[in-house]
């Protein structure tokens, strides 16, 4: 169980909560096989929280960031840069 996310794979997950939305049975199993890497349903859930928290504080206007396709998530770093946001928008509708 691998608890770090590459690049890959973040654009892999982005990719998949595109494709299998809210609506879509089994979501979170289709999010986790199209990840690969031995991701579990348990890693992507926690991954997407990550992202929706890391979402808010960007509207909000908080710089800290735990969600970055830039690299491995982290705590408190912002190298996710604003090109980056817009394309965590681009895939992402949170409710």
């Amino acid at each position: 169980m691998s608890s770090s996310w590459t690049k890959e794979q973040n654009k892999l997950f982005e990719r998949a909560l595109a494709t299998y939305d809210e609506d879509t049975p089994d979501r979170w199993q289709n999010v986790a096989r199209a990840v690969g890497d031995g991701k579990t349903v348990e890693e992507v859930k926690r991954h997407y929280v990550k992202l929706l928290k890391d979402l808010q504080r960007i509207h909000g206007g908080s710089q800290g960031s735990h969600y970055s396709t830039s690299g491995a998530s982290s705590s408190n770093s912002n190298s996710s840069g604003g090109a980056n946001e817009d394309h965590r928008r681009m895939y992402l509708n949170p409710q």
